[in-house]
């Protein structure tokens, strides 16, 4: 395991661990935010566009929390692997008898993050993922050309939950030998009327990766730009309380 030497600070800005960072489409969102970023992920990730320590995220979150170089940062967000509880598995794969095992590492990663005593944000997509729905954000809300729904649960800090915003069609493809037309692409899987790279960039708000793994598994920036604003907002109040 390779372990996070420490980040230079530019200028006044906090620090963010995260981790399973992949791609880093919420690294880019927090670092639009304000942010120093560190990412932490078990894959090499050469389009992450931040600086990242290769290795198991539970393993580096223990190393940091031992040696008490956790101190240097002042938000953790986590995207814990939980395909078993992810909605296109429930709904679909284990529909149609197609689902196998998958990793669940939500429960670990909470158990350390609370350990942490920071500030943390765990992130899942729509489905039986055992996190609180503290927060749940829509490509919508941003004028994004994805849905993407995703729930958020916020440890040891809050904000309030904006109104979802009425979708305006629907997402376009095939669905069961028919061909729909809509304002939204399918930001996952590949075939079926899926985008090309260009319209999936320019649907998320991604430009830095020309991976289409990587671009459906990301998180859109926009998404936690505002969650970021939203955090640094909440300690600007505390601080002059």
């Amino acid at each position: 395991m390779t372990h996070p030497t420490p980040i230079r600070r530019d200028g006044d800005r906090p620090r963010l661990l995260d981790l399973y960072a992949c791609a880093g489409g919420a690294a880019m969102g927090y670092h639009h935010a304000g942010f120093d970023v560190t990412g932490v992920d078990i894959a090499p990730r050469p389009n992450y566009p931040f600086p990242l320590v290769q290795g198991d995220a539970l393993d580096v979150l223990a190393a940091l929390i031992s040696s008490g170089e956790i101190e240097r940062y002042a938000l953790v967000h986590a995207s814990p692997p939980c395909q078993a509880a992810c909605a296109l598995t429930v709904g679909t794969n284990h529909s149609q008898g197609w689902g196998r095992s998958h990793v669940d590492l939500v429960a670990p990663t909470r158990e350390l993050l609370e350990a942490t005593g920071l500030p943390y944000v765990i992130e899942q997509p729509n489905g039986r993922a055992k996190i609180r729905k503290d927060l749940t954000l829509c490509g919508e809300a941003f004028g994004l050309g994805v849905i993407r729904h995703r729930n958020f649960e916020l440890g040891g800090w809050t904000t309030e939950q904006p109104a979802h915003v009425a979708h305006r069609g629907r997402v376009r493809g095939w669905r069961h030998g028919r061909f729909y037309d809509g304002p939204y692409v399918a930001a996952y899987g590949n075939g079926g009327g899926k985008p090309t790279i260009p319209e999936l960039q320019a649907a998320m708000g991604i430009t830095w990766t020309d991976v289409r793994d990587e671009l459906t598994e990301a998180i859109p920036p926009a998404y936690t730009r505002h969650i970021g604003a939203a955090f640094l907002a909440s300690t600007a109040l505390e601080e002059a309380a």
